[in-house]
């Protein structure tokens, strides 16, 4: 595909503004890594309750894939959108995030109330609109806290809180479900009576709300970087028209499809990581609790590597001058993961198969601070919210499809919930080396591109 060069309308100078103390950037990348830790922390909690959940109300693998796991993601996809496009590229990004974990908290209160699959499913879709402004909003932000040359690692770095809420998520989420798998139904006035997976959603609250205190009192918002006009630094945003923002894109769509078809078929994939406590259970006779302490462990202490590696990787590519620095990571983590994302499913020893995912989990993280740093070294600042929003939608509706998807193997191709290990290796074998193939074809769009962003993005 033919890439052009940016529109004139966004070749400035670079921002006067002098980029914010280290200390106060580092705090804020701090913050962020423990919301994204908490938030894709629950998200792994939750799939350790798949089968209490199940059984309690009577779902079949699809429907409680659906509930459960795509709901919220489908709407979190959904209001990105918007909210990228009118509030994150013009106000408080801060204050977006603050009242995202507001809803946040309160959603996952009236998911442990929910005693019926409608209710529980009403919570869920809510839940999804909490969390729909935080990635944008924290893009937006980091980019205007570090230069193009260091926000791969600051990216990594912030990603570390994803790697410990998941593997955070399932060491203490399996504990606190056999804490209190032996305790008996709760019976409450006006609430009524609470099961154990229930009194987990209830836990999961807390982190949201004291997060969203601290994001609203004690992160400072930079100045906006990268303005077509350097002196709107300083005043309100006005919209960028859309028609500006599809232009931008198209003209640049060999950049861009690379990103977004690629994100979408590794998400497909790593989507599939909603069934892990099921195939362990089904597959080995494990329960949720024995695989969540050995998974949370070992992801704990391996996969954090990845991202670092990755951040490290990509910052020492640019400093050489490699303009694809960012996404040329991105395909080798998607090539190195391939084996174990494919095998692990497949081998007869659930300690292999543990050590063997958690493999793929370290090498593919090895992208996710590049690919979200590619992102954005090249997206003027006024759209910086909305194609990040774009960006965020893929990846959301990419892994939303996973569980779904899964399930509806075991249920319709295989026709057997049992088989969920063949649906797990089926998935990873067919969109992890389209990714790849994907990435590899964006190499040389995306360095051009890069080269010609370097006029604004300082």
């Amino acid at each position: 595909m033919e890439t052009h060069a940016l529109p004139q309308p966004f070749v400035t100078p670079a921002s006067s503004e002098p980029w914010p103390s280290a200390a106060r950037c580092w705090y804020g990348v701090t913050i962020f890594g423990l919301t994204v830790m908490t938030l894709f922390g629950n998200q792994f909690v939750v799939s350790l309750l798949i089968e209490p959940i199940k059984r309690d109300l009577a779902l079949s693998d699809l429907q409680v894939a659906l509930i459960v796991g795509t709901a919220a993601g489908f709407i979190n996809a959904i209001v990105s959108l918007p909210i990228g496009r009118y509030f994150v590229d013009r106000f408080s990004r801060k204050l977006i995030i603050g009242a995202g974990l507001l809803v946040l908290g309160v959603t996952s209160i009236w998911s442990g109330l929910a005693a019926t699959a409608t209710m529980l499913l009403l919570a869920r879709l809510a839940s999804g609109i909490g969390g729909a402004g935080n990635g944008p909003a924290t893009y937006s932000m980091l980019g205007d806290m570090f230069p193009a040359s260091k926000l791969a690692k600051a990216v990594s770095v912030m990603n570390i809180g994803f790697m410990f809420g998941l593997g955070a998520a399932m060491l203490l989420g399996a504990t606190l479900i056999g804490a209190i798998s032996s305790v008996p139904d709760l019976a409450l006035p006006l609430v009524g009576t609470l099961r154990p997976w229930q009194f987990v959603f209830l836990v999961l609250a807390i982190p949201d709300l004291v997060l969203a205190f601290l994001m609203l009192a004690t992160v400072v918002e930079p100045a906006r970087r990268g303005l077509r006009n350097a002196a709107a630094a300083t005043h309100k945003i006005a919209l960028m028209p859309l028609r500006e923002v599809t232009d931008y894109f198209w003209k640049n769509r060999g950049a861009f499809g690379p990103l977004y078809f690629g994100l979408l078929c590794n998400c497909i994939a790593m989507g599939a990581a909603f069934w892990m406590a099921p195939f362990y259970s089904r597959t080995f006779g494990w329960s949720p609790q024995q695989y969540g302490i050995i998974q949370g462990i070992l992801t704990v202490i391996l996969a954090p590597a990845g991202l670092l590696f990755g951040g490290w990787l990509a910052e020492r590519l640019a400093r050489r001058g490699v303009p694809d620095a960012n996404l040329r990571v991105v395909f080798i983590g998607s090539m190195l993961h391939l084996p174990f994302a494919i095998g692990f499913a497949l081998v007869p020893n659930p300690y292999l198969a543990l050590v063997m995912s958690v493999m793929s989990t370290s090498l593919i993280s090895i992208g996710t601070g590049p690919l979200n740093a590619a992102f954005q070294s090249i997206v003027p600042n006024e759209m910086r919210g909305q194609i990040t929003a774009s960006f965020l939608f893929v990846f959301t509706v990419g892994a939303a499809i996973g569980p779904p998807l899964i399930g509806w193997l075991n249920d319709s191709v295989f026709r057997d919930p049992n088989a969920v290990r063949y649906s797990l290796a089926l998935t990873h074998a067919v969109f992890g080396p389209l990714a790849a193939f994907i990435f590899w074809r964006g190499l040389k769009p995306y360095a051009r591109v890069f080269a010609q962003a370097q006029a604004w993005q300082r």
